[in-house]
């Protein structure tokens, strides 16, 4: 791969397609030096040269990311080792506001002379911006807080446990997945760790350590008689935790349902057993009748119906048309926010956003413009109360201060407004799963993302899940195949009639939301109980009926 000594940048930055925080100037290197830290007071001493030679060049404002972003992957398909990598990518990135605009610029070389030489480029190119700007950039306040840090609290660095172990963990499960009668079964390990460091001319030096994991597999199994096959993904969630996600707890699991499923630890030698059972069920399962059903919906599929109905629509930059070409714009539009009546969902429906949640894949403890992470109501009551906003934004919404909504996937990349943890808050209510089947005569349990699409304002859309069981008269009777409901945002959540209570409540999330252009990926997580909606239009995927 060409490596270049700078990048010269005026919008978002070049990123990698492959993991979510692996940049384009990666390179392999072993666990050894995975293991070993960069000295916080160096990363200190290069934020400073950075910032003074910034100030020198007429910046009114300066931050300094000093990345290092480490990556291994493991990956197996059924008896044989696919894939083991380690890799790396270090450098700084250097955003400033010159003549009221703003610039940016990066490099990989870390001497004292490349870093000063980046800081004067951004100067440069926000000097040259500014001869086109119609209004100065306007900057929520933000008070320094001196040398700070903050670390995922793992208990087990996934990179530290050896990687025999890993492939053995996961060749087990290809074993186990072949023996209950899988015909093909790959699993794969994905482990991130970003230590990122900021500083900025509003005195902050943060140093942060951020881990997260997520363990997958896919079995598949086919009818030889028919030709046909069935598939299911695990059941796991990808989590801001370290290597203790694997070491499963049975107060951790939540059964009596058709599918265990699992918060905080993940049991992933049960699930594939269960996934080729339920594999099987899939093959001789009878397709959706099309009409109108009450959903009750597992948080292994809400999950991606609120980051995409909800989440996305709720980012100010979508909003406000700044973010178009990556997948629209939104219809949650200033108006219905300044009107504070919007009926956006039923009264069950609250929207927490939070950036500190424990375990999940956005917690951070400051985002990338030094802002103190918190949590806030997006939806209250059904109502659209809030969206999320960042530093040159929160004077649109009349804040005093940023909600900390800023992130870059890499030193090379401009930060920009991404998405906290948006989630359903669960029902004060002490409701399970079994209470939201209960008295539901037609009906359809889901389980599991798999297919979605949703239009470019993020209100009609379709989604269908890994698993969908028939509810008929308050008993699950069987399994469906081809089911996908069908609404309109506004309209499903006003459908929301009940949830379960904290006992049920879960995360699931995405290691790679795309955004911007040229695009950027980010981690984030979405939680939510077990959730009722009724009336909702199902169709039939696979065009088979009866």
């Amino acid at each position: 791969m060409r490596r270049r000594d700078f990048l010269y940048m005026t919008g978002v930055g070049l990123t990698a397609t492959m993991v979510q925080g692996m940049p384009a100037f990666g390179r392999q290197i072993t666990v050894e030096e995975a293991l070993t830290p960069v000295d916080v007071q160096l990363k200190k001493k290069m934020a400073d040269i950075a910032l003074n030679a910034a100030r020198s060049k007429g910046a009114s404002y300066a931050d300094v990311r000093i990345g290092r972003y480490l990556n291994q992957v493991v990956s197996t398909r059924e008896t044989r080792v696919d894939n083991i990598s380690n890799a790396e990518s270090y450098g700084l990135g250097v955003r400033v506001i010159a003549n009221g605009s703003w610039g940016f610029a990066a490099t990989n070389n870390m001497d004292n002379d490349s870093i000063a030489k980046a800081a004067e480029i951004a100067v440069a190119i926000a000097k040259g911006n500014a001869k086109l700007l119609t209004e100065k950039v306007q900057l929520a306040p933000q008070k320094g807080f001196g040398e700070v840090s903050w670390k995922t609290p793992i208990e087990i660095n996934a990179l530290e446990v050896p990687i025999p172990e890993k492939v053995a963990m996961l060749l087990e499960v290809n074993k186990e997945a072949m023996k209950a009668g899988a015909k093909f079964v790959n699993s794969n390990l994905f482990m991130i760790n970003e230590q990122k460091y900021f500083a900025s001319t509003d005195g902050s030096y943060i140093d942060q350590d951020i881990h997260r994991i997520w363990p997958n597999f896919t079995v598949t199994k086919v009818d030889s008689a028919g030709g046909k096959f069935e598939t299911r993904n695990a059941l796991s969630a990808p989590m801001g935790m370290g290597f203790e996600y694997l070491r499963p707890k049975d107060e951790e699991k939540i059964k009596g349902g058709p599918v265990t499923m699992y918060k905080k630890r993940y049991d992933i030698l049960e699930d594939v057993k269960e996934a080729v059972a339920h594999v099987e069920e899939k093959l001789k399962a009878k397709p959706i009748a099309p009409g109108k059903y009450d959903l009750v919906l597992d948080p292994s599929h809400l999950f991606l119906t609120i980051h995409e109905s909800v989440g996305h629509p709720t980012e100010l930059d979508r909003v406000l048309g700044y973010e178009a070409n990556y997948a629209g714009t939104s219809f949650l539009t200033l108006d219905k926010w300044e009107s504070k009546k919007f009926n956006f969902g039923s009264k069950q429906v609250n929207i927490i956003a939070d950036k500190t949640q424990p375990g999940s894949l956005g917690a951070v403890g400051y985002d990338d413009e030094g802002v103190k992470c918190g949590k806030w109501d997006i939806i209250k009551d059904g109502i659209l109360v809030n969206y999320q906003t960042i530093r040159d934004q929160a004077h649109i919404l009349g804040l005093k201060e940023s909600q900390g909504c800023c992130y870059a996937d890499s030193w090379d990349s401009i930060q920009f407004q991404r998405m906290p943890n948006v989630s359903l808050a669960p029902s004060k209510e002490a409701l399970s799963a079994a209470d939201m089947v209960k008295n539901v005569e037609k009906g359809i349990y889901m389980f599991g993302r798999n297919s979605y699409s949703i239009d470019q304002q993020r209100y009609n859309f379709q989604f269908s899940a890994q698993l969908a069981y028939e509810i008929k008269e308050g008993k699950i009777v069987g399994m469906f195949k081809d089911a996908a409901y069908q609404a309109n945002t506004q309209e499903f959540w006003n459908s929301c009639v009940k949830c379960c209570g904290q006992d049920d409540f879960r995360l699931g999330g995405t290691f790679s939301d795309g955004k911007g252009q040229p695009g950027q990926a980010s981690a984030v997580s979405h939680g939510s109980a077990t959730t009722r909606f009724n009336g909702v239009n199902v169709i039939n995927t696979g065009r088979r009926i009866g």
